[in-house]
């Protein structure tokens, strides 16, 4: 029986940048970028799940002001992951992102110039980030929890 990873993303904007983590790939062992995302663990809504990576990733407690859409893809690792994907803004004097999980190297910020030339996790880094710029964001109510 089939079964994709259900997992979540936190696209968080401060200004004209965005918060991206830096992190040891588990499949290829390769250095790679990714914003804060995770599988959706039990008892979690979607939105608590994003929320959750966030803070565990970064540090930062912030709740989501929009939801950007459902993506789906199929990893060359040959996972199936459907990964919803939630906006995030922070505010301009927000404290220095600091990692809990001691699986993230680091957290940082960088411009939409500075992570095209990024090792990305997935082409869904990419995807995600020129949707919030390009597309509606839709309602956190779209999602019923």
């Amino acid at each position: 029986m089939h079964k994709p990873h259900v997992t979540v993303a936190a696209i968080v904007k401060k200004q004209n940048e965005f918060l991206l983590v830096k992190e040891r790939d588990k499949f290829t062992h390769q250095i790679c970028y990714n914003q804060p995302a995770g599988l959706l663990e039990k008892n979690e809504t979607l939105a608590q799940a994003a929320s959750r990576e966030l803070l565990e990733e970064t540090g930062l407690a912030l709740e989501p002001v929009g939801f950007l859409g459902v993506y789906n893809l199929h990893a060359e690792n040959g996972v199936h992951y459907l990964r919803f994907c939630f906006l995030f803004e922070a505010p301009d004097n927000i404290k220095a992102p600091t990692p809990i999980d001691t699986d993230i190297i680091s957290a940082n910020w960088y411009t939409l110039e500075q992570i095209k030339s990024l090792p990305l996790r997935s082409p869904l880094v990419l995807k995600c980030i020129n949707d919030s710029l390009n597309r509606p964001v839709l309602s956190l109510e779209t999602i019923y929890n």
